[in-house]
C-alpha cells in the first residue's frame, strides 16, 4: 500500500447556492483551509452530485430555484445513504419561521450571509468530523 495522498485526507464539501459570487466566495474560503469543494447551483443539481459522490458536509442556501435548501435538506434526511450527512444553511434568510423550517427539515446548523470566513471555518470544522 502506497503513501496516503493529501486528497485522501481532505474533507469533501458540497456547496449549493444559486449565486455564482457566493459559491465562489465559499469555495475560496474552504479550499484555502484545505477542504475539497464541489459546487452545485440548486437543490436538483446537488442531488445529482449526492447520487454520484460521497461528501462529509453540505452547505446550502435556502432560497434557490427548482429546489430550495429546505427541500434539499429533507431529501438528504430521507435518503438512507445521506441521512446522517451534516447540512449547514448559509443564507440571508433571518425569519424565525424559516429557521424553524430548516431545523424541522433536519439542518445541522445555520450561518447568516454575509458570512465571516473565520466563523464559517470554525463551524465547518466542528460539524465535519
Amino acid at each position: 500500500m502506497g503513501p496516503l495522498e493529501l486528497t485522501d485526507l481532505r474533507k469533501r464539501i458540497l456547496v449549493v447556492d444559486d449565486s455564482v459570487t457566493m459559491r465562489d466566495m465559499v469555495k475560496f474560503t474552504l479550499e484555502t483551509a484545505g477542504y475539497d469543494v464541489q459546487l452545485a447551483v440548486d437543490g436538483d443539481d446537488a442531488i445529482t452530485f449526492l447520487d454520484d459522490n460521497t461528501f462529509d458536509l453540505v452547505i446550502t442556501d435556502i432560497n434557490m430555484p427548482k429546489m430550495d435548501g429546505i427541500d434539499l435538506t429533507q431529501h438528504i434526511r430521507a435518503d438512507a445513504r445521506t441521512s446522517s450527512l451534516p447540512v449547514l444553511c448559509l443564507t440571508t434568510e433571518q425569519a424565525a419561521s424559516t429557521k424553524s423550517a430548516a431545523k424541522a427539515a433536519g439542518a445541522t446548523g445555520w450561518i447568516a450571509k454575509p458570512f465571516d470566513p473565520d466563523k464559517l471555518l470554525q463551524v465547518v470544522k466542528k460539524v465535519c468530523l
